[in-house]
């Protein structure tokens, strides 16, 4: 077992491998485009001066600058008063905007491997990869540098280019089974695992670079830090998942800016992996579940007459969330002792075909039976008319469940102005508008008002996703993923804000949290996902 010290390193690492896939690509970018030049020469410039200056969209400007911002490289300044966002150079910026240069190989190869079939071993990618780790190995011929600061910013940059190295590469291996317990737990060879075992022994030399595997003659065997990130693979899932967007970032931001969006074919979507978005979030709601249990045993353990009559899970993603709640209730409540009697209705609903298709060959092999249909999380009232005309359930009888969705609602401009002014900081757009912080937040709580009359019997139970201050964030780097979620949903049009402003949008509109049963993770200020039952 490693020491606890060591854990906490790779963890960090971890982090900072997420900050790398969104930072590199938002960078290279920038400093392609002449924008970090630009801000170096002005020193401090409003948002709306380096869009006209460069023919930007100002939505996905924002966001990239943003990016920056939250690894310590620029100040953003926000005032919502008069919706204007200016950014300010600082002691990082003179020195680390050149370094963003050695960014290109990784960009390159993001925007290669488009074009070949990630469980193959694809030489021109791949060749582009070992190219990467020889410069890697020689730190990218960095200059020695002459500061602490100047030592920990080179670190900083190939930390990013580390994880465009690793991050997509573990995925994949997740996925296709290379980390089942068998290859963990005893020495393997490459012909084991893929058929051109070749090529394959060279990416394993890679990865044994990079500590992963050691390497004995011909064989491996994974390292006590190999087995740390492959049992967390799942965590740079839904990152990765967003790489088709990242690909697309010269478009984006100074051009087509729905061009991720069209890449899509009607049967996939363009902007991201769809099914590695699933694998990935799966993975990411089992560290909350214990939370969500508690709650469904004390709901559940009441007077069958007071009980819900069934659970909800909106966007059902691979219906992780919704087995695990009926496993908890028929092994854990008064309910599942009575469900021959009271039988418990389960209703998956998702927007995506895909998840849809999971979600179903998961319940069944799970022998669950549930209702697994299509429903938009801006579109209640449909959703309701459907249940009841098609099953006869009435959704207000049902416990309102759901996790990491409400931030992923298709854009609605609010029909009123916000009555105070957000104190958000985030980066929003709408395919390369950019959106005001108080519009966001007013859309927020028009969004929860359109649910709130199908959860007054029964409350909300939400797992959310949100963001918190760049500058917050760049104090703490290595100790959070933030800067990868910001990336990658304000690029593919999401809204995730603060914590504290989520839970007051939602006490406004007469949904108040459970403050027992509340929980934030991490409990301090870069608190980026919270689990609460909201209740009239």
């Amino acid at each position: 077992m490693a020491p606890k010290k060591d854990f906490t390193q790779y963890r960090n690492s971890l982090f900072r491998h997420l900050d790398g896939i969104v930072t590199a690509p938002s960078a290279y970018e920038l400093y392609c485009k002449g924008v970090t030049d630009y801000l170096l020469e002005k020193k401090k410039v409003a948002l709306k001066d380096i869009t006209k200056k460069f023919k930007a969209n100002e939505g996905y400007l924002n966001v990239a600058l943003h990016t920056l911002c939250s690894q310590g490289w620029l100040e953003q300044h926000i005032d919502n008063v008069n919706n204007a966002v200016t950014y300010k150079t600082n002691e990082t910026s003179a020195f680390v905007f050149p370094l963003f240069q050695a960014y290109r190989d990784v960009v390159e190869l993001l925007r290669l491997s488009t074009d070949y079939h990630y469980r193959r071993i694809d030489v021109p990618p791949f060749l582009t990869l070992e190219s990467i780790v020889t410069k890697f190995k020689n730190n990218y011929d960095f200059p020695a540098p002459e500061t602490a600061l100047e030592k920990d910013l080179q670190h900083q940059i190939l930390k990013h280019i580390e994880g465009i190295i690793l991050g997509p590469t573990l995925v994949n291996l997740a996925m296709n089974g290379m980390f089942h317990k068998y290859f963990m737990q005893a020495s393997f060879k490459s012909e084991e695992f893929h058929e051109d075992p070749k090529n394959f022994e060279r990416l394993l030399d890679i990865l044994a670079y990079f500590e992963i595997f050691e390497k004995s003659k011909n064989t491996y065997r994974f390292t006590e830090k190999g087995l740390f990130f492959a049992k967390r693979a799942s965590a740079y899932g839904v990152t990765v998942s967003y790489i088709p967007t990242l690909r697309k970032l010269d478009d984006l931001i100074f051009g087509n800016a729905t061009a991720a969006k069209e890449a899509g074919d009607g049967n996939k979507e363009g902007h991201v992996d769809r099914a590695m978005n699933v694998w990935g979030s799966g993975g990411a709601h089992s560290s909350y579940f214990k939370i969500v249990d508690q709650i469904i045993i004390d709901l559940f353990n009441k007077p069958l007459e007071q009980q819900p009559k069934g659970i909800l899970d909106m966007g059902c993603g691979n219906g992780a969330f919704l087995t695990h709640l009926f496993e908890v209730i028929e092994h854990q409540t008064l309910r599942g002792r009575h469900l021959d009697e009271h039988p418990l209705i389960l209703v998956g609903a998702d927007y995506n075909d895909a998840a849809l298709k999971i979600t179903k060959a998961n319940l069944i092999q799970a022998d669950i039976w549930a209702k697994v249909v299509w429903g938009d999380i801006g579109d209640p009232d449909r959703l309701a008319q459907d249940l009841q005309e098609d099953y006869g359930v009435a959704l207000g009888d049902l416990l309102n469940v759901r996790s990491f969705l409400d931030h992923n609602r298709i854009w609605k401009q609010p029909s009123m102005d916000l009555a105070h002014i957000s104190a958000s900081t985030g980066a929003f757009a709408y395919e390369g508008v950019r959106l005001s912080n108080n519009a966001v937040e007013a859309s927020l709580a028009e969004h929860f008002k359109a649910w709130a009359p199908y959860t007054k019997k029964f409350g909300l139970l939400l797992i959310e996703l949100h963001t918190v201050p760049p500058a917050v964030v760049a104090k703490n780097l290595g100790r959070s993923a933030v800067t990868a979620y910001n990336a990658t949903h304000g690029y593919s049009d999401q809204y995730i804000v603060e914590a504290p402003i989520f839970e007051a949008v939602l006490d406004t509109i007469g949904l108040r949290k459970n403050d027992t049963l509340s929980r934030k993770f991490p409990d301090s200020e870069l608190a980026t996902v919270t689990v609460n039952l909201f209740g009239a």
